[in-house]
């Protein structure tokens, strides 16, 4: 039976030199970027030291068992069974998301986002040629949900493909199955495609219900590309995998037919990191980490409760990253700066999320309850 995972202490975090613990300095509570501060997973560990010790530090190879292990992941932990002959990798989910988006837009044509939604979703549409069309998520008071009509809507009147996130950040939001068939059938109906960004499926909480977009029926397999990666869940971003995923097969044929250097940026290191985590072995790691994060959502909504009672938090359904409503403390529309001036705790800026975004920030509790605890004490503390 799986165990919950325990992060590192502050004073091994500090040693650490990625972006979360660099940007800012040392007595600044980093919880902005989308890192977590537990060890890796043993076997992802072994790996590692593994290719170091052989010198194991060449290009990627054209034949490797990624796409395999990906396939035997997602079937048990989803239920589903994509092909591996319709998976190509590339070096991380933003870079698939551009080059698939490329192929099935023409320049100036639309792509639909629903914000508040990943920052880098609104340039990467750009980079592809695209032009953003912003469709926001519908709040229904207990959580938010794809706004199915607006979508129509915006496909009817010519746009061209969907971004999706699946699962949502900052929402944590876990879309529906009904939800993502009828985007699908909206997107068959129209001759549009769409990308679903699946970065954080492993880390949906068990009984939540999560659906790969290419698992939601006929449709979605016709329409949807899905873009996947061990990178939020076992914490890679650094080490640069991603796989791109494709059903029919005339989206198939769009990866078979991309440049081979765009499998060959995949990260040797990241490669095999993912081939790890892939693994059976790995499960109850991930598991624990699931539990730890299931333990913390819940830490953070009763501090929030307790000690600012004016915050509105819903517990996400999926990741580790909380999206709280501060509009009724009047810090005006980015109350990240007043809590990183005088807090000195580090959050992410709610309005880069999109114009849904003002007045909130998403905090990340991918750590410890006494880091979670401190941030949250030096906020009400500045009230």
């Amino acid at each position: 039976m799986a165990a919950p995972i325990q992060a590192l202490s502050l004073e091994q975090l500090r040693r650490r030199t990625s972006e979360k613990w660099r940007e800012y300095p040392e007595g600044v509570l980093p919880l902005f970027v989308a890192e977590t501060d537990f060890p890796l997973a043993p076997q992802i560990t072994a790996a590692l030291e593994r290719a170091v010790r052989d010198g194991d530090t060449g290009y990627v190879a054209s034949r490797t068992p990624l796409a395999a292990s990906y396939a035997a992941f997602a079937d048990r932990r989803f239920g589903w069974v994509p092909d591996p002959a319709g998976m190509r990798s590339t070096a991380d989910v933003s870079m698939g998301i551009v080059e698939i988006l490329r192929r099935v837009i023409a320049p100036g044509e639309r792509v639909i986002v629903n914000p508040p939604v990943y920052p880098p979703f609104f340039e990467l549409v750009e980079e592809a040629g695209g032009v953003v069309e912003r469709v926001p998520l519908r709040d229904i008071g207990s959580g938010w949900e794809l706004d199915l009509e607006g979508i129509a809507g915006s496909l009817a009147s010519g746009a061209r493909a969907v971004l999706l996130c699946n699962p949502h950040n900052p929402t944590g939001t876990v879309h529906s199955a009904a939800s993502l068939r009828a985007l699908a059938e909206l997107a068959a109906q129209h001759g549009a495609a769409v990308v679903s960004d699946e970065i954080h499926a492993p880390l949906a909480q068990p009984g939540t219900g999560y659906t790969p977009f290419l698992a939601a029926g006929d449709a979605a397999a016709q329409v949807g590309f899905a873009v996947v990666s061990a990178s939020k869940a076992f914490n890679l971003a650094g080490l640069k995998c991603a796989l791109m995923v494709a059903e029919s097969a005339a989206h198939r044929r769009v990866l078979r037919r991309l440049p081979v250097e765009v499998e060959w940026r995949t990260g040797q290191f990241g490669l095999l990191a993912a081939v790890a985590a892939f693994a059976p072995e790995s499960d109850e790691w991930l598991d624990g980490l699931l539990l730890t994060l299931d333990a913390n959502r819940r830490l953070l909504g009763d501090l929030l409760a307790d000690r600012l009672p004016e915050a509105e938090y819903r517990m996400p359904d999926a990741g580790y990253l909380g999206w709280i409503d501060l509009s009724a403390l009047g810090w005006g529309a980015n109350p990240a700066k007043p809590i990183l001036r005088e807090g000195k705790v580090a959050l992410h800026f709610g309005p880069a999320f999109g114009a849904e975004g003002a007045g909130h920030v998403r905090l990340n509790f991918g750590t410890s309850p006494e880091i979670i605890t401190e941030a949250i004490e030096r906020i009400v503390a500045i009230r």
